[in-house]
């Protein structure tokens, strides 16, 4: 959240401020300011029409509200967002919007021409007009039917559209793409001629059993002297995707693939994401390519990096792959089990060095033919999960170190993106220190800090226990966010110095950038230090486009686990207790990991208190405990499919 700071003063009591306002859904406003503890309160009749993460101008009112300070808004310097998704309801003769998003406390009015579509119980987008006049409703018109509420196409596509992603691309964009793919799919002797031939090196890919965007390949070379060399080879995505094109902007606005759970929406059209540009196996492909001659160690020898070509000769699935390592199948096994060993000790490596596994469970979904949630399942973490995420570490991590040094040594002073997570907040680990105490737990700290190796610790402990996922979760939501910037600070999790996204061209938008910086310079024609700003504003884009894309992840996943579950209704299941409020308490089913609460006027004869040192609900008569991470049986009571919400009772 952007921090607030004074900009000007109305008189010497009231200071105007400005901030980035945060909405509850009971259409309450908080507004952060820097140096204090507490947000500022807005309440709703003082909202002056500002939605969520609206940059606003407020002053504080000189009154207390349950001893929080409180502010109203005066004006609205830059909305976050003018376009949102809903369900169509009349009322009194007019059509409104009921928007999915909880945190719009207004319904929409729909004005402009309406089409016969247009009914209730149907999804649309719609953008909505200036909003001036917090006694009236928000006025909009509607740019898009997605359909009938309910479908699960629909329903995924609204979940998509909300999150500011759209669903289609463009025509003059697919056009140009397949333009792309005819006049630059065939690789000519030219291009060739400018690039390192690895086609007789022995490459593969390793991706999803469903993936079809195949973005990184790894070749494996013994060398005479007993090292190794082994290149990650990159889709050459910046070979087909040029500056100042429409098909550049539209990646540039999208800035990611979205991933739901049935569904990829993806970054480029299918023409350059699942074809030309996808690493196939049979057929040649143009790559970027970050090789590195490896001793038995893993240690790093050698490095280079260039525009290269490679004909990949095999296509594993991550399971396949296991198979080899696991004695299964002995297809190309001697190469897999030196990568495989040699990523272990990378592995080994970088977690004495103090990065930290927040590696936790993920759950899949096996859908019917109508998108009908029929099974969740945790996914398996194999080992060739590990081994690939290591040789793609390796190749961030040794293109962000290459371009540091060459700018720190004067060769080079061209912009560049890298990605950054920062220390801790001080306040919030001391918050999770208070967390894990009361799950009998301690994390050591030291003048209000923690280590990465502190962290380490802890997580060793409560490996395969109950309360790993939930400690894991709160964990990840004390430590500041991973971001992209122009200024390098190093990387807190990973426990890097340097790191940057070179991997992923086909579905991150930063990485494409990184490709352009990185060929510039080493072609010597650098790239303008007037450029900075436009890096900067893009790199700031992307960090906000990263936190919308997994929103609507979750968001996916929350609606398939809510459908799930609400075909279970009466039926009892083995949870553990996730959460503790003063309303209730939140349990998490150990299996398919589906949240629910228990009211608090649910649990009993009893009246129960919050007793929030311990994170625990207190029987006043009784003294019965219910606390943080307690296993717990329930029964499933209830389910808020369009809320996304479950009510669980105790079993």
């Amino acid at each position: 959240m952007k921090k607030s700071q004074k900009t000007s003063e109305a008189t010497s009591k009231h200071p105007i401020l400005t901030g980035i306002i945060r909405i509850a859904g009971k259409g309450l406003g908080f507004i952060e300011i820097q140096g204090k503890e507490e947000d500022i309160l807005i309440e709703n009749e003082n909202l002056n029409t500002a939605l969520n993460k609206d940059e606003v101008e407020f002053v504080i009112l000189p009154k207390k509200v349950k001893g929080r300070t409180v502010g109203k808004v005066t004006k609205i310097i830059k909305r976050a967002k003018m376009e949102f998704v809903g369900t169509l309801e009349h009322e009194n003769g007019r059509l409104f919007l009921i928007p999915d998003d909880k945190k719009v406390y207004k319904d929409i009015a729909i004005v402009g021409d309406v089409s016969s579509e247009a009914q209730d119980n149907i999804k649309v987008l719609v953008k909505i007009n200036d909003w001036t006049d917090p006694n009236r409703n928000p006025e909009g018109k509607i740019i898009k039917i997605i359909g009938k509420k309910g479908i699960h196409d629909v329903e995924m596509s609204a979940i998509v559209m909300s999150k500011g992603f759209a669903t289609e691309f463009p025509p003059e964009v697919e056009e140009e793409a397949e333009s792309i793919s005819k006049n630059f799919g065939t690789i000519t002797p030219n291009e060739l001629a400018k690039r390192r031939d690895f086609r007789q090196t022995l490459t593969f890919t390793i991706d999803p059993i469903d993936a079809k965007d195949f973005d990184d390949a790894i070749s494996f070379k013994k060398l005479p002297n007993g090292n190794f060399e082994i290149g990650v080879h990159i889709a050459d995505v910046s070979h087909f995707v040029r500056e100042h094109t429409e098909l550049n902007r539209e990646a540039l606005k999208r800035g990611f693939s979205v991933y739901l759970v049935d569904r990829t929406i993806p970054m480029l059209p299918e023409a350059l994401s699942n074809e030309v540009c996808s690493l196939k196996p049979n057929e040649d492909r143009l790559t970027f390519s970050a090789v590195f001659e490896l001793d038995a160690q893993g240690k790093v020898k050698s490095r280079w990096f260039g525009k290269t070509i490679i004909h990949s000769a095999k296509r594993f699935t991550y399971e396949a792959a296991q198979d080899v390592l696991d004695g299964k199948s002995t297809e190309h096994k001697n190469e897999l089990e030196t990568l495989n060993a040699l990523a272990k000790k990378m592995r080994d490596e970088k977690f004495k060095k103090g990065a930290i596994d927040f590696e936790q469970d993920e759950v899949r979904f096996e859908l019917d033919e109508t998108g009908r949630p029929i099974k969740i399942y945790k996914k398996k973490r194999l080992d060739t999960h590990k081994l690939v995420e290591e040789y793609m570490l390796l190749a961030n991590k040794e293109v962000a170190e290459f371009i540091f040094k060459a700018r720190e040594n004067k060769k080079s002073d061209e912009p560049f993106i890298y990605r950054i997570h920062d220390l801790p907040d001080r306040e919030r680990i001391a918050n999770l220190g208070i967390f894990l105490k009361a799950l009998g737990f301690d994390l050591t700290m030291r003048g209000g800090n923690v280590s990465a190796k502190d962290l380490q610790v802890l997580f060793s402990k409560i490996e395969g226990r109950a309360e790993e996922s939930m400690i894991k979760t709160a964990a990840v939501r004390s430590m500041a966010k991973a971001i992209y910037s122009t200024i390098n600070i190093g990387h807190f999790g990973l426990s890097f110095d340097y790191y940057t996204h070179f991997t992923s061209p086909i579905r991150r938008y930063a990485d494409l950038l990184v490709h352009r910086v990185l060929f510039h310079h080493l072609n010597g024609t650098g790239i303008p230090q007037n450029e900075w700003h436009s890096y900067e504003k893009m790199a700031r884009e992307n960090s906000e486009q990263e936190i919308a894309a997994a929103e609507a992840e979750r968001d996916s996943k929350k609606l398939k686990q809510v459908e799930y579950m609400s075909e279970r209704v009466g039926q009892t299941f083995d949870g553990i207790i996730s959460g503790v409020t003063e309303w209730g308490m939140y349990i998490e089913e150990k299996d398919t990991r589906c949240e629910g609460m228990i009211k608090l006027r649910d649990l009993g004869d009893d009246y129960y208190v919050l007793e929030e040192k311990t994170y625990s609900l207190v029987g006043e008569k009784t003294k019965k405990r219910f606390s943080l991470g307690d296993k717990i049986k329930f029964k499933v009571s209830g389910a808020d499919i369009e809320r996304k919400t479950l009510d669980y009772s105790l079993q």
